[in-house]
Formats: structure tokens, C-alpha cells, sequence
């Protein structure tokens, strides 16, 4: 039997995510690589970068897979609106379907649709419940992205926000900890979606997608949902 398409792209999502934060040497290295992981992952993807807000609520792309993500980042820090920064604002995923048409950051979506960003989807990066910018995809193609590829950015996000957010505590540039704590998120998520499918009878893409709910649902972390699930010696209700 053929296997789920969405299930092996969520898998291939969650061993990528492992080997950056296993094999880079510095927290800089992992955000680099991480773009490029969700560049690779998303089918459609022309581009994905990383945008960090400071203490100040000022925006900077701290990681890009090239120029054209840079500019497009920076264009809404310029004019002060944009998927990133919303998402950001109200941590919430933002997706944007044709920059052609969309009219809520009018000035930012005809600049980059002339430079041939049709589409565009970000999620929010947060890490102990302090919101610290966002990751985000874009397309050459309008409507590029769907639920699925929301998921898997936003898988994408944890240990990203986890690496970053370290920055914030002034920590050695290295940061070994940060790196393990991401790896132990991982295998906390797996062990929760393991318990998911076994307690609901649910196939492996439905427990993911009733975990990442949840932790939206709460306002947590997957890691911390997780958490809670393993904690719980009872099934749901």
C-alpha cells in the first residue's frame, strides 16, 4: 500500500529538522540550514527566510535562502506592514494566495508581485511564550501553499524559535544546549504523536495534525503539548 504523501513529507520534516540541529556547531549555522530545509520541503517554494523582532520591535532577516527573500523581508520593515510582521503581531499563521490581488498590505504584495513573489505563507516564532519574529515561504506561483505546507512550517518553527530565542538570554554563540534542547522537543513530539495514534486510533497524519491543533488551541509549544499528553496517564476525552 502506498503511504500518505502528507504523512512522508511531515517524517522526511522531522528527520531533517533532527540531523541540522544534531550536525551544526552553532545556532547560526542551524537557522541557516533550517531555511533551507523548508525551501527543499515545500514543493512550490522559491524562497524562505527567518525574521527576528528585537526587544526595540526592530525586524531584521537574521537567515535567507537568497537576495530575493532578503528584499522581500526587508520591503515590509520598510513599509511597516506584511505576512511576516502579522504574523508575528498576532501570532498566527498568514498566508498570502496572490500578491496580485491581495489587498491588505497593498504597497508591499504589487511591489513584490512586479518582482515575481506571487504567493507567500508565514508562521509565527515563539518560544517561552515571548513572540520573536517569523518563518516564512515564498512562491513564484499564486495559491503555492495549502494546509499541508503550513504544517510543515510550522514544524519547521519549534526549533528554529528554540535557537533563536536562546539568543535572546545572551548565551555563549555556540549554544550546545540549544541544540539538544531542540533535539529533545523532537523526540517528545514523536513519543506524543505515538500516544495519539495508539489512545485515538488515529493514522500518523491525523495525530500530527490533532497535536499542532491543540498547541495552537493553548497557545503552546508542540514541545509543551506534548509534554502535557505524556504527562497524562488517562486517555482524552
Amino acid at each position: 500500500m502506498e503511504r500518505d504523501p502528507a504523512v512522508a513529507g511531515l517524517s522526511v520534516a522531522l528527520a531533517r529538522v533532527q540531523q541540522v540541529v544534531l550536525q551544526a556547531q552553532t545556532a547560526a549555522e542551524a537557522v541557516s540550514q533550517l531555511v533551507e530545509v523548508a525551501q527543499q520541503l515545500i514543493p512550490l517554494a522559491a524562497g524562505a527566510g527567518i525574521s527576528l523582532v528585537d526587544e526595540d520591535g526592530v525586524c531584521t532577516t537574521v537567515a535567507s535562502t537568497d537576495e530575493a527573500v532578503a528584499h522581500a523581508d526587508a520591503l515590509q520593515y520598510e513599509l511597516g506592514g506584511g505576512p511576516c510582521l502579522r504574523a508575528w503581531d498576532t501570532v498566527s499563521v498568514q498566508y498570502v494566495p496572490d500578491t496580485a490581488t491581495d489587498l491588505r498590505w497593498p504597497a508591499w504584495s504589487r511591489t513584490v508581485a512586479r518582482a515575481g513573489i506571487r504567493s507567500a505563507l508565514s508562521v509565527p516564532l515563539v518560544v517561552e511564550g515571548l513572540e520573536i519574529g517569523a518563518l516564512q515561504v515564498y512562491a513564484t506561483e499564486p495559491h503555492a501553499f495549502t494546509e499541508h505546507e503550513e504544517r510543515l512550517l510550522s514544524l519547521l518553527a519549534g526549533p528554529a524559535a528554540a535557537l533563536l530565542g536562546d539568543g535572546r538570554t545572551q548565551r555563549p554563540a555556540s549554544r550546545p544546549d540549544a541544540l539538544q534542547e531542540a533535539v529533545t522537543d523532537r523526540d517528545r513530539i514523536e513519543r506524543a504523536v505515538g500516544v495519539l495514534m495508539e489512545r485515538l486510533n488515529l493514522p500518523e497524519s491525523a495525530a500530527r495534525t490533532s497535536l499542532l491543533d491543540t498547541a495552537r488551541d493553548q497557545g503552546e509549544t508542540l514541545a509543551q503539548t506534548a509534554d502535557h499528553l505524556l504527562d497524562d496517564p488517562e486517555p482524552p476525552a
